[in-house]
């Protein structure tokens, strides 16, 4: 199936989903689990985990992913949003149920984030990343520019594409795209 299909698909699926009644999405809700698995391309560390159930986000599993999340150059750990883990679910979903999902950068502390700002254009001096908020992906086995295409549809924040670097940067800051 093209990736145009599954793209135009799984946008059905969601749209159908949205058409339940609020109280029947809100009984699936109840019962649905939110779950992602990771590999950090850095420290080759790989992490499979539940980290959403009976409608709230476990503490354990936020704790791990941050942990595998940290910024690699200074092993700092600090908390990711829970609503960016609820994005990345929903992208890697639409992309193909449980591909795992390539980490390129995560938390970035502010000292990793100011050496990057100064050898790269295009890095955010005030970078979602040092917020626990941004994260760069990639989904092997699975078109970036479908990847992007996916991101960008959700509208929940901002997308950034480098086809050369093969990442999609992906943040819960405003809706804008580069």
């Amino acid at each position: 199936m093209t990736d145009r299909r599954r793209f135009l698909r799984n946008s059905a699926l969601l749209g159908a989903g949205l058409c339940l009644p609020a109280t029947s999405r809100a009984a699936l809700a109840g019962r649905q689990t939110k779950s992602l698995k990771f590999y950090h391309i850095h420290t080759g560390e790989a992490l499979t985990r539940v980290f959403w159930a009976n409608g709230q986000y476990l503490p354990d599993a936020l704790m791990d992913i941050s942990k595998l999340l940290r910024d690699h150059r200074t092993n700092q750990v600090s908390s990711i949003a829970p609503e960016l883990l609820s994005l990345l679910e929903r992208i890697a979903s639409l992309v193909g149920t449980g591909d795992t999902v390539h980490v390129i950068s995560g938390y970035r502390s502010p000292e990793t984030n100011r050496i990057l700002a100064d050898q790269f254009d295009g890095i955010a001096k005030h970078s979602l990343h040092m917020g626990g908020k941004a994260i760069d992906i990639r989904i092997p086995g699975r078109d970036l520019t479908n990847v992007r295409n996916v991101a960008l549809s959700l509208r929940s924040g901002g997308v950034g594409f480098y086809p050369k670097s093969q990442f999609v940067h992906v943040d819960i800051g405003r809706v804008r795209s580069w």
